[in-house]
């Protein structure tokens, strides 16, 4: 896809200079992240803009080191914040106010296909 849009699919890609992992809160079963928060933290992080002015920092960004479903540890890295200005981490963080949750029971998983229609 890179090739044909005319792009060069073995450049490097830019890295952000300052990562801070978010933790675990607990030990148990990952049962929600919250992708309109993980979206607002990546943004407030630069890897978006509120105007169109606003330049766009192509490091910047969240990596979702684990998903729902998925078994954590009290500690253990769930995501990693990466941006350019670390001044940017605080209001990151705050947009992730409440979009983990981790319980004691798996939670329930949809199925990527509900039905079918022929």
């Amino acid at each position: 896809m890179i090739a044909g849009q005319g792009g060069d699919p073995d450049a490097e890609l830019p890295v952000a200079e300052h990562v801070q992992v978010v933790p675990a809160g607990g030990t148990g079963w990952l049962r929600d992240l919250d992708a309109l928060a993980v979206g607002t933290a990546a943004w407030r992080l630069g890897a978006g803009r509120a105007r169109k002015e606003d330049p766009v920092s192509a490091g910047a960004g969240v990596l979702c080191l684990a998903k729902p479903g998925e078994r954590v540890e009290q500690g253990q890295p769930l995501l990693e914040l990466r941006t350019d200005e670390p001044a940017r981490f605080e209001r990151a963080i705050e947009a992730l106010h409440g979009a983990i949750e981790i319980g004691a029971e798996p939670p329930v998983i949809s199925p990527p296909v509900l039905e079918r229609v022929t």
